[in-house]
């Protein structure tokens, strides 16, 4: 199983337990929809592991300011999402803010899938 085949069931998973939750807050709603683009983009980045990190980067900076409990199934994914994010090694960092969503947004990005 490739990287990317690999981080795309991770994070299919993860959404699809988010997406169960009854209520959900507007950061959960944030970190679900950045789930849902990074699993859009997965398979036409040339390197899904940076992807990858600035996904799991993003969820922990948001998860702290929204206060989210991750419970320890969820905890699970992100953490291996993680283990796949720090292959990146530095150069997944160099991107924008932890916190900003618009990081996995192109300028080019159509009204696809939205």
């Amino acid at each position: 199983m490739t990287i990317a085949e690999e981080s795309k069931e991770l994070v299919h998973e993860l959404y699809n337990k988010l997406a169960r939750r009854p209520e959900k807050s507007s950061e959960l709603l944030d970190v679900m929809d950045v789930l849902y683009q990074v699993y859009l983009k997965i398979d036409e980045t040339k390197y899904p592991e940076r992807l990858i990190n600035r996904l799991v980067n993003y969820i922990y900076s948001t998860g702290l300011k929204g206060k989210l409990y991750f419970p320890e199934d969820e905890n699970r994914l992100i953490t291996s999402l993680g283990i796949i994010g720090c292959k990146a090694g530095l150069n997944g960092l160099y991107r924008a803010h932890y916190g900003d969503k618009s990081q996995f947004y192109s300028y080019f990005d159509s009204e696809k899938g939205r």
